[in-house]
């Protein structure tokens, strides 16, 4: 038996844990990541309400909990169930016993101006009225080609007001830059730098098409970036080449599931496969820091932050027992605050009413 700090999954999406489910192919067959997210995820999550919320929220932190990772990083979005989706979240984090971050996207993809405004309010109405001992909110913005010049600066002065960060997805594929470099800016960081929307310490998922120098930039400004190679290669957007210009790289899944060893196969794998020079020491640094990242946010030191998060595995390498908090979350294999069984039945008992709405969108 061997015990070590539980993983943590820098960044994903708890409303994805449906998808496997018998989620419907887009039709007709996307040929571009823009067209992905419209006929796939930006449909999914216009499609979800409260109870599905629950069921994939529930299903992801038990199956994470289960994997040995205790802490989600989440970034979420529902368009049409924006008041009070973070609550659900917590709620499953809180029944479970994972640690969670959230924050809410706020985009204007569909709404405009006032569905950004209530995205923050979201933001602003958890950070405020949050009081669980394992969960943080945060400040989102879903990503900058997505949002006004007006809506980029409210977010970080929210952020700033609430003494938190800014979680956004950055440079995960060339739309991004096109759109940042058609508002006047440099690229998609220099626009959210310029309008001082990153309060030191926030978090930028992908970055897969920041330069050497970005990449160092933000680095050197105490900014997180998120790797996620198996959401990078399903989706062909390319690999992150230059992400070892900073020492502040986690890694995460991008709503694939928080089973922390399959990213970090995938990301020798993909480094690989891509010609980028990664030894396996580097590759479970990338895996190590989200710990420094989430002792960050929960202020805590890392060695405390690793003392309280454990996890127990048997002579086959398989997770035997979790603990979250000090606090045992699973034991032999199984959930003790849960019942894994009626978790994974409410989840295939709501799939298919996502699935319908899915079409009608």
């Amino acid at each position: 038996m061997s015990t070590q700090p539980g993983y943590v999954c820098a960044h994903t999406h708890l409303y994805s844990a449906l998808a496997p489910l018998g989620m419907p192919a887009p039709e007709p067959p996307p040929e571009s990541f823009v067209q992905i997210l419209e006929r796939v995820w930006w449909r999914l999550d216009r499609a979800l309400d409260e109870a599905s919320l629950r069921a994939s929220a529930r299903l992801y932190v038990a199956e994470a909990l289960l994997a040995g990772t205790t802490t989600i990083i989440d970034h979420h979005e529902s368009p049409n169930f924006i008041q009070g989706s973070l609550d659900v979240l917590a709620d499953a984090g809180d029944e479970l016993g994972a640690r969670l971050l959230v924050c809410y996207g706020a985009t204007e993809r569909n709404g405009g101006r006032e569905e950004a405004k209530a995205g923050l309010a979201e933001c602003r109405r958890f950070c405020e009225a949050n009081h669980r001992d394992r969960v943080r909110g945060m400040v989102a913005l879903h990503a900058s080609f997505t949002v006004s010049d007006d809506t980029v600066r409210e977010a970080g002065e929210l952020a700033r007001e609430l003494g938190t960060v800014v979680h956004v997805h950055v440079a995960e594929d060339t739309a991004d830059v096109a759109d940042a470099k058609e508002r006047g800016y440099a690229g998609p960081l220099e626009r959210l730098l310029e309008l001082d929307a990153l309060p030191e310490g926030s978090i930028l998922a992908h970055g897969v098409q920041l330069d050497a120098t970005q990449v160092k930039r933000a680095g050197e400004l105490g900014l997180w970036l998120v790797q996620n190679p198996r959401s990078n290669k399903g989706n062909g957007v390319g690999y992150p080449k230059f992400l070892a210009e900073s020492p502040l790289v986690a890694l995460g899944t991008d709503g694939y599931a928080a089973n922390m060893p399959e990213e970090l196969a995938a990301l020798e794998a993909e480094a690989a496969r891509n010609d980028v020079a990664l030894s396996h020491d580097q590759a479970v640094a990338q895996l190590r820091r989200g710990r420094e990242l989430a002792a960050q946010r929960f202020g805590l030191s890392l060695g405390m932050f690793d003392s309280q998060d454990r996890v127990d595995f048997d002579q086959n390498g398989r997770v035997r027992d979790v603990e979250v908090g000090g606090k045992e979350v699973v034991r032999q294999g199984w959930l003790t605050r849960g019942d894994i069984v009626a978790i994974r039945a409410e989840a295939q008992a709501q799939a298919p009413g996502l699935w319908q709405r899915m079409r009608a969108i």
